[in-house]
């Protein structure tokens, strides 16, 4: 099966809720916050969401993923990215980052919380953690995380 990645539709809001509602619980499960979760409904507006570009990544025929991040010239952030967590290890989170960093000029750049398996994955795709912070937990401030922020940077030619 193949991954299609297209930009968001207004259309998929209710695939992106329940995609995100699931993963997230996933990921604070890793981090040991699951009393820290909020839903995508009630945190998209303080965590601007749709204050960059998102892309959906659509597997067999349904929304499977998603990912949002600013990306110009000079590399890139992503600040969301969520698979189907029944779509886990199909590709999906993969063909997102790819389509992500080829779009970036240069480096770029993502957070991940402390005990997030995503990590690994992450530097599977040549990501290297290059700080540890902790501090508030972006979009529940009333819990304090731990994160490690990892780059990705272009081969060199």
């Amino acid at each position: 099966m193949t991954v299609d990645i297209r930009p968001y539709e207004s259309r998929d809001w209710d695939d992106i809720c329940r995609i995100h509602d699931a993963a997230r619980l996933d990921e604070l499960r890793g981090a040991g916050l699951l009393d820290a979760y909020i839903s995508l409904a009630d945190t998209y507006e303080n965590e601007g969401l749709f204050d960059d570009q998102v892309w959906v990544a659509e597997y067999e025929g349904r929304v499977a993923g998603f990912i949002a991040g600013s990306v110009d010239q000079e590399g890139g952030e992503i600040t969301w990215i969520y698979v189907d967590p029944a779509r886990y290890r199909r590709g999906i989170g993969r063909a997102l980052v790819e389509h992500f960093i080829a779009r970036a000029g240069g480096p770029v750049e993502l957070e991940v919380l402390d005990g997030n398996a995503a990590r690994a994955f992450y530097e599977s795709l040549g990501f290297v953690r290059t700080a540890t912070t902790s501090g508030k937990l972006a979009g529940n401030e009333a819990f304090t995380a731990t994160g490690h922020t990892l780059v990705w940077t272009p081969p060199q030619p």
